[in-house]
């Protein structure tokens, strides 16, 4: 894992509250806790969901089919005004999900002057490249219309490995500055439920041929990632498979205390963690260094 020097800031993350990790019962009520507040979150997430069916308004919805992104981008648009000195955020859902998962990170950077955007793409959608490609077209579409050259993405479970592999194996690095993935299998997960059903679902498996194809040399690539991964996430097994471990990319690894899956869009501590990760300077504008690994807790 290399260093990356630039995101120091997160060793002074605000933290989640810290549970005692000695192993027997207090383990054991920690997971108790985390499972109670994944049944909640999920009360909630249904309660929404109907809210994020729809596209959002002021966004164009890109192209099912069509060719993807060119790894050369057209200059932008021109646009009457300068554009803010920070790049618009796509955010990305997981599985069976829609925007509507991301109500308290937007609000978050809403709030410090952020542009989040939301991308909906189908659950019957069978194949992360074909996703990574609408991803692509939606970016582009971004970049024309607000004057950017390069966004910010942060993506949720399969949304993150959707952006990973536009970035990394479609050249969305060249549009993409920072990647951040909340409980994303970059290794591929063991817990996969319904993977004999849905293809998209056996591509989050370990030794995949999208998982496999992440491994390969990437030389290169601008983008920068920072991965967020909880200890108590029971769909990522084993946990450190939400970690990005690739000796071409840079890349730090956030671990998250005392939530599991589905909470990790929706803490506020983890909302406020995200926006600084997003904040920190690009590479050459901050001296700081810091290590390939820190923690929010």
């Amino acid at each position: 894992m290399t260093q990356l020097t630039h995101l120091a800031r997160l060793t002074r993350l605000p933290s989640l509250p810290r549970l005692p990790r000695p192993p027997g019962p207090r383990l054991s009520s920690a997971l108790l806790g985390a499972t109670a507040l994944e049944l909640f979150v999920l009360a909630g997430r249904l309660a929404v969901y109907p809210f994020g069916l729809a596209p959002e308004r002021g966004a164009t919805a890109p192209a099912e089919a069509g060719p993807p992104a060119s790894a050369d981008p057209p200059a932008p648009a021109p646009a009457t005004t300068v554009p803010p000195v920070v790049p618009p955020v796509v955010l990305l859902h997981g599985f069976i999900d829609n925007r509507s998962a991301f109500v308290v990170l937007r609000r978050t950077l809403t709030r410090h002057g952020r542009r989040p955007e939301s991308l909906n793409y189908s659950p019957l959608t069978r194949d992360v490249r074909t996703a990574a490609g609408l991803l692509g077209r939606h970016v582009e579409e971004i970049c024309a219309r607000t004057g950017h050259s390069r966004v910010d993405i942060v993506g949720h479970s399969l949304g993150g490995l959707i952006a990973r592999y536009y970035v990394q194996r479609l050249g969305g690095d060249r549009r993409v500055r920072t990647l951040v993935t909340l409980g994303t299998p970059h290794g591929g997960t063991a817990v996969a439920p319904g993977a004999g059903v849905h293809p998209i679902v056996r591509q989050m498996r370990g030794g995949s041929s999208v998982i496999e194809e992440l491994r390969d040399p990437a030389p290169g690539c601008r983008t920068r990632f920072v991965s967020f991964w909880s200890e108590l996430d029971q769909v990522m097994v084993p946990v450190g498979t939400a970690c990005v471990d690739h000796p071409d990319l840079d890349a730090v690894n956030v671990r998250v205390t005392g939530i599991g899956h589905l909470a990790l869009p929706v803490h506020p501590t983890v909302a406020a963690a995200v926006r600084e990760a997003l904040e920190a300077p690009e590479a050459g504008e901050d001296d700081a260094t810091a290590t390939g690994t820190t923690s929010a807790a």
